[in-house]
């Protein structure tokens, strides 16, 4: 199977579309990230906004109504579920392969 050019995703993105499963506004989501990354990853608004505008252009995410007109909420797409899982997939055999290496 040919790899997406997309693959491997970012720290930064992977976190993004992970705390995108459920809809969530910028300051949730930069909350969301440092909660799955255990605090190893802290990203400025700046950075995450860029990267929104990307991940929106890509079709990975796709805003959502808001209750709340001052915030924008976004949500992951089919097709952003799609490159989380295939760099699921990549980072799974990594560690299958690194794991068998080091065992020896």
């Amino acid at each position: 199977m040919k790899r997406d050019k997309h693959i491997p995703l970012t720290e930064t993105v992977y976190y993004i579309l992970l705390s995108l499963l459920e809809p969530a506004h910028g300051y949730l989501i930069l909350q969301k990230i440092e909660e799955l990354s255990g605090g190893q990853v802290r990203m400025a608004a700046g950075t995450l906004y860029g990267a929104i505008e990307n991940l929106l252009k890509l079709k990975f995410i796709q805003p959502v109504p808001s209750e709340d007109s001052r915030r924008k909420v976004y949500v992951i797409t089919d097709k952003g579920k799609e490159m989380l899982h295939l760099d699921l997939e990549r980072m799974k055999h990594m560690i299958q392969v690194t794991e068998k290496a080091l065992i020896k």
